[in-house]
């Protein structure tokens, strides 16, 4: 049995962004620490709770002009940065930090 192959190479700029508002909101710094693992869950690792992830999501669609659509808010495209910045990346309206 093989490995699966490695995700691809995230946004270095998307995920600065995520991690500086982690940072200034949750966790004072320590952010990019606690992410060891791009495919990490955000959830079961103490990264955010669920009122987090409303207000990430909302600074998301503010800092980045476009709108997340809510039946895309599921673990499958945001518990985890590899997870969210993949999403916002493929996201019609990203245009780039």
């Amino acid at each position: 049995m093989s490995a699966s192959p490695d995700p691809a190479p995230l946004d270095p700029a998307l995920r600065t962004v995520i991690v500086e508002w982690l940072d200034d909101n949750y966790h004072f710094g320590d952010a990019d620490s606690l992410i060891t693992d791009n495919e990490m869950s955000f959830l079961h690792n103490g990264i955010l709770d669920s009122l987090g992830f409303v207000q990430l999501i909302l600074f998301i669609e503010e800092r980045l002009t476009l709108r997340v659509d809510r039946g895309d808010l599921s673990p499958d495209n945001f518990d985890g940065m590899g997870k969210m910045v993949r999403y916002l990346v493929a996201h019609p309206d990203y245009r780039g930090v």
